[in-house]
């Protein structure tokens, strides 16, 4: 009898010191346990933040996702034509909506026989360049120029005469190079036809879709990128 009881208490004691060391778990989920801590991986790397900096970190991640979103592509300038006048106020009309400013400009389309003979210097590329350019001609003594800012392919270019035959504009040009003008040329204009055409200059993807909706109304028009 006194083994039994002898051995119960021992057994009783080697449970009571498992228990304490954790080897047999816990019955609450609510009570400590250091032997689960220790054993978690990496747990010297957790650390508690503030809502500030927890806020700082959620609003950098959105930032970079935004900032990995594809930008929308943009054309540089796109032509639609060519209309006849009814059809071109038409789609003109059409257009309205859109209230596109000065990114849209409309133009005759060029003719198939020559009309005359231009001398001019290239487009500057601006207003400004145009400017500077016509005063680089008065210090050479050139005073009979244009500065063209129409939306022609020669804005902000500079008309130095228009003549009705290539030999008076080549005279001209000859004048013009004995004067130190260096970049003049000749070259033919052609008579205006009676077809009109659309210029949109900064088309993204979005605005191009609702042109060609507009153009397919339209078969004899057609888009391409401007020249």
């Amino acid at each position: 009898m006194l083994k039994f009881i002898f051995w119960s208490l021992v057994a009783i004691n080697a449970t009571l010191f498992a228990y304490g060391r954790g080897y047999l778990g816990h019955f609450s989920g609510n009570e400590r346990e250091p032997e689960r801590l220790l054993n978690q991986l990496n747990a010297n790397k957790l650390a508690i933040i503030s809502p500030e900096k927890a806020n700082d970190a959620s609003a950098a991640v959105a930032s970079a996702a935004a900032s990995a979103r594809p930008a929308p592509e943009v054309l540089a300038c796109v032509e639609i034509g060519s209309f006849v006048l009814a059809d071109a106020r038409r789609f003109e009309a059409q257009l309205a909506p859109l209230n596109l400013g000065d990114r849209q400009s409309r133009h005759n389309l060029p003719g198939n026989e020559v009309s005359s003979y231009i001398v001019y210097m290239p487009p500057q590329g601006s207003k400004e360049g145009a400017d500077k350019k016509a005063g680089e001609l008065r210090a050479l003594g050139v005073t009979n120029y244009f500065i063209m800012n129409d939306n022609s392919p020669l804005r902000w270019g500079i008309s130095l005469g228009v003549f009705k035959t290539e030999g008076a504009a080549q005279n001209q040009l000859a004048i013009l190079m004995k004067q130190g003008v260096r970049t003049a040329r000749v070259a033919p204009r052609m008579s205006g036809s009676k077809l009109l055409a659309f210029q949109f200059r900064d088309v993204d993807t979005a605005l191009k879709a609702k042109l060609e909706q507009f153009r397919a109304g339209y078969p004899n028009a057609e888009s391409h990128a401007c020249k």
